[in-house]
């Protein structure tokens, strides 16, 4: 292997060695059974992100409007709350957040169906709390996600 061949595998990354060498890693979502592509596939991250900011910038709306009357340094406080409150509640009744219905994604159980109230909550806080949603695995789902057994899909 010429020193060229080797610095270019380090560029490139571990992954992109490891299928040089013949890992073949398969889609996202493969070993969780989803389409590669398509309704029920793995949610990209711009849709996710694109997602997040929509549900972001309308919880800061509303703490601006309703709470603070006014930015302020409690108004993203406010907002983070308004975050929490807003993803329990419409993750575990109709399984979207105002954000990802706009964006044409969905939270599912890895098992297929809805997430369960102590499951949504769980999911919730720790999207509020930033670190867990990014760390991400190699189907692309976050820690959030992995520690309450749901998946983000296109729908």
């Amino acid at each position: 292997m010429d020193n060229r061949q080797a610095l270019g595998s380090w560029l490139s990354g571990p992954r992109a060695a490891a299928e040089d060498a013949g890992v073949d890693f398969g889609y996202r979502g493969q070993q969780l059974g989803l389409p590669e592509e398509g309704p029920g596939s793995i949610a990209r991250p711009g849709r996710r992100l694109g997602a997040l900011a929509v549900d972001w910038a309308l919880c800061t709306l509303i703490a601006y409007g309703l709470i603070t009357d006014g930015y302020n340094q409690a108004t993203g406080n406010w907002a983070l709350v308004i975050l929490l409150v807003l993803s329990v509640l419409t993750v575990g009744t109709i399984g979207s957040t105002p954000g990802k219905r706009l964006f044409g994604l969905g939270v599912v159980s890895v098992s297929g169906g809805r997430l369960g109230l102590p499951r949504v909550v769980l999911r919730s806080l720790l999207v509020c709390l930033a670190i867990p949603a990014l760390i991400w695995d190699r189907d692309g789902r976050g820690l959030h996600d992995r520690l309450s057994g749901a998946v983000q899909v296109r729908i």
